[in-house]
């Protein structure tokens, strides 16, 4: 397991011995993830789950363009691929039970645009605090991609199947005040606000009982753990679907900055 002075993607640092925040570093591709990134923010998580010092969790990026913006669909344009890994396999269905598995809350802290994969890091986490600048949005079907597991089933439970629907099907985006009003969010502040806020949260959650906090965090997702059925075959069919023309067409034209061109494909 990489240790987090090894971290080239990500940085992770404990806080006040009572929580930890792990960043993703990558403003250079808006802070999208490729196989690396995965494998430490694993690793950023694992840290976080073995250290008795840390009572939450906050998870948040590098400037203000982007919280995350998923895979990085450049590399994949380039290479076939999202690059060298620790286990030779793009773990991020790894990273989604992690984040939900983790026996301690995760506040994802959405200081930029969270769309295609980065958005369903922030809806896996157990609350999201945005700043007043962040934008939502899904870009699967306009890229070749989908996460019909816990990013879209899960998503429904959260914002309902009405508002999911329209957020993968129609692929716009919204602005943080309709994400709260929505409720894929739990509260919107200034920018200049959204780090303390997150920590002010950690220091609250940090007083509480760390068995209590546990017991509820596995209640919760007890409800809706079934849906990792989804979540395997889902990923398991996006696998064969990405070394598709189809899908090669949406990574090739988001790369070469175009609309794609889907019509061979209905």
């Amino acid at each position: 397991m990489p240790a987090p002075e090894s971290f080239t993607d990500i940085t992770y640092e404990v806080e006040q011995d009572a929580w930890a925040v792990i960043t993703i570093d990558r403003p250079e591709r808006m802070n999208s993830f490729r196989g690396r990134t995965v494998d430490e923010l694993i690793a950023a998580f694992k840290h976080a789950w073995s250290d008795r010092r840390v009572a939450a969790v906050i998870l948040t990026a590098t400037g203000d363009r982007a919280f995350c913006t998923g895979g990085d669909v450049k590399e994949r344009a380039e290479t076939g691929g999202y690059g060298e890994t620790e286990w030779g396999t793009f773990e991020v269905e790894r990273l989604h039970r992690i984040i939900r598995d983790i026996p301690k809350p995760v506040i994802a802290a959405v200081n930029g645009i969270a769309i295609g994969g980065g958005h369903v890091l922030h809806v896996l986490c157990d609350l999201t605090v945005a700043a007043d600048t962040a934008t939502f949005a899904q870009s699967g079907p306009r890229v070749g991609s989908f996460d019909a597991g816990f990013g879209s089933a899960y998503l429904a439970r959260v914002v309902g199947e009405k508002r999911a629907r329209q957020i993968w099907f129609l692929l716009d985006r919204y602005d943080a005040t309709t994400a709260e009003r929505w409720g894929l969010v739990n509260e919107v502040v200034p920018r200049e606000e959204l780090l303390p806020t997150a920590r002010a949260w950690a220091a609250k959650m940090a007083s509480y009982s760390p068995t209590a906090l546990r017991f509820l965090k596995h209640s919760f997702n007890a409800d809706t753990d079934h849906l990792s059925g989804l979540s395997h075959l889902a990923f398991d069919g996006l696998e064969l679907f990405s070394a598709t023309e189809e899908a090669q067409e949406g990574a090739r034209a988001f790369a070469e900055k175009r609309p794609p061109d889907f019509s061979p494909y209905r």
